[in-house]
């Protein structure tokens, strides 16, 4: 589809009324997944991407027999050729996109001195510099149309590193720096950039099947609900351009701070 740079066009807003592609990098069992259902049921076509196209194929279905538009492809975020092509291809293929969502997590505990310089390497790939591709390949198309959103989702290690999490927390207080510049650098080019710090426990089967005592202790919305903290980053997208968040803090009513 061609760009509009039509300067006519009224950009008081992000695209809220407009139903533009949303991709969804890292569309995973629990938040990708509820991320990407909210856009559907919007009316936004959406793009599911993950190493594995196999894996996407439920939650495709799932979102179809909702009466959405749904698309699965396979890429590695960490490799630059593969997310040059898959945005293009989007592009080329289904139309503009209008939101971009960051959602690999690469949360993996281990102490200091089992952290080996090829698993440092590796987290850092997957949590910051595929951060970095995705947020740039969305840019460069954004920039020309002057409009859209670039949403990413960070921990609590954006904020703080803890005990046997200095790979992932660098990651992330990485990614979230690269968020900051972005959103510094895009914010006066009509494209809104923020950055989502889940500051809890997610319901999800990792956490349930490892961490069920913790789960326990939390209880009634204690932890947090991957449809509802869906709903924060469809909100962030229809913000209008004069009250937009650049950092939002997700956590349980009970959660301490």
């Amino acid at each position: 589809m061609a760009s509009n740079d039509n300067p006519s066009v009224d950009n008081t807003h992000t695209q809220s009324n407009h139903k533009g592609v949303v991709l969804v990098m890292g569309a995973g069992d629990a938040i990708g997944s509820a991320i990407a259902r909210k856009f559907a049921l919007q009316g936004h076509p959406v793009c599911l991407v993950r190493r594995s196209h196999d894996k996407l194929k439920p939650l495709v279905a799932e979102i179809e027999a909702l009466g959405g538009k749904a698309y699965g492809f396979a890429c590695d975020a960490r490799n630059e050729e593969q997310v040059e092509a898959l945005f293009k291809k989007i592009e080329e293929t289904l139309g503009e996109l209008e939101a971009v969502v960051f959602n690999i997590g690469a949360n993996v505990p281990m102490g200091i001195l089992g952290t080996s310089s090829k698993k440092f390497y590796k987290i850092w790939e997957m949590a910051c510099f595929a951060g970095f591709l995705t947020g740039r390949e969305a840019a460069k198309y954004m920039t020309k149309r002057k409009r859209g959103s670039i949403l990413f989702t960070g921990a609590t290690a954006s904020v703080r590193g803890g005990a046997a999490f200095a790979a992932f927390s660098s990651a992330k207080q990485g990614l979230k720096a690269v968020a900051q510049s972005m959103a510094r650098e895009l914010g006066p080019q009509n494209i809104h950039v923020a950055h989502v710090v889940i500051d809890a426990m997610v319901d999800t089967d990792f956490i349930n099947n490892n961490f069920s005592s913790l789960v326990d202790a939390a209880g009634e919305d204690g932890i947090v609900k991957p449809d509802d903290l869906a709903d924060n980053y469809v909100m962030l997208h229809q913000q209008p351009r004069n009250a937009w968040t650049f950092e939002l803090d997700v956590r349980p009513w009970g959660e301490k701070w």
